[in-house]
């Protein structure tokens, strides 16, 4: 996604480190890229500062590489110190007047919101976007009361900013908040806790975009991509590059070792242990 059009964003996860022990954040959030994610963002509550900011820098070296937007949770100095592309305020932080102030107007900054006043308030004020949520009860809002599909529905009609369904969504369940009004969503335990976090990052992007398997099957396959085994029921270059959501970016796409032309995506197909190598080119390329 070029930053121009962030808003066009679907999927958005959040980092969450004690969903995936074992794993290291860089690989479990580069799974979530190569998944689909088009929006990252960084929330590390109970470490230091300065752990903060080291893993700030290693995700802006992550997503500068696929061209996604990385938002930092609360602190505006770390969002400053790395560059990145905005941040992500609760209600109880630093107001978005004085965040912006200090960020300026190219910033992203996001804002939770609990009930319609807030979400108002916030889209009134000059948020680009609001989170909504928790719809279901979830860990990383421990004590929070759920504000349910209800809220959803009364987003989907008042607020004309983008937002982002967010709180204990599931594939279980993520269809009942499409259905609700949503067209964004954010995971995090459902993502990063799971055991193949780019396919559940596939299924959520279907999900979304209403395409079973966005040309798939319904037989799913495993393939390589650049050096990784990944399971996918699409057919064709073209339906993988749309799960991916690098349809309409800059990619170079190389199958079985042949370089498949973009006219050519369609009628190129993937057979059971396929290799492809997928690079992605960013500004002048």
């Amino acid at each position: 996604m070029s930053l121009h059009s962030w808003k066009d964003f679907r999927l958005y996860v959040i980092t969450g480190e004690n969903y995936h022990t074992g794993r290291s954040l860089v690989d479990v959030m580069e799974q979530t890229l190569l998944g689909g994610a088009d929006m990252v963002q960084l929330r590390a509550k109970d470490l230091s500062k300065r752990e903060v900011l080291a893993q700030a820098y290693t995700l802006r070296k992550l997503t500068d590489r696929y061209n996604v937007p990385l938002i930092i949770n609360d602190y505006l100095d770390v969002a400053l110190a790395v560059q990145a592309d905005g941040v992500h305020l609760g209600q109880d932080d630093l107001p978005l007047k004085e965040a912006r102030r200090i960020l300026g107007p190219a910033a992203i900054i996001g804002i939770s919101t609990h009930h319609i006043d807030q979400a108002l308030d916030a889209e009134r004020d000059g948020a680009d976007y609001i989170g909504v949520g928790p719809v279901y009860p979830t860990g990383t809002k421990a004590g929070r009361k759920a504000v349910t599909t209800d809220y959803v529905r009364e987003v989907a009609k008042q607020v004309k900013i983008p937002w982002v369904a967010i709180g204990g969504i599931t594939l279980g369940n993520v269809g009942e908040v499409i259905a609700a009004g949503a067209s964004r969503v954010c995971a995090v335990s459902a993502i990063v806790g799971s055991e193949h976090v780019a396919e559940t990052c596939r299924s959520f992007r279907t999900a979304l975009t209403g395409q079973q398997g966005a040309g798939g099957s319904g037989e799913t396959r495993t393939i390589r991509i650049n050096g990784r085994n990944e399971q996918t029921n699409a057919q064709s270059v073209h339906a993988l590059m749309e799960q991916l959501g690098f349809a309409g970016k800059r990619m170079v796409v190389e199958l079985n070792g042949v370089i498949i032309a973009r006219e050519a995506w369609h009628t190129a197909l993937l057979e059971q242990g396929a290799s492809l190598e997928l690079v992605h080119f960013v500004g002048g390329g």
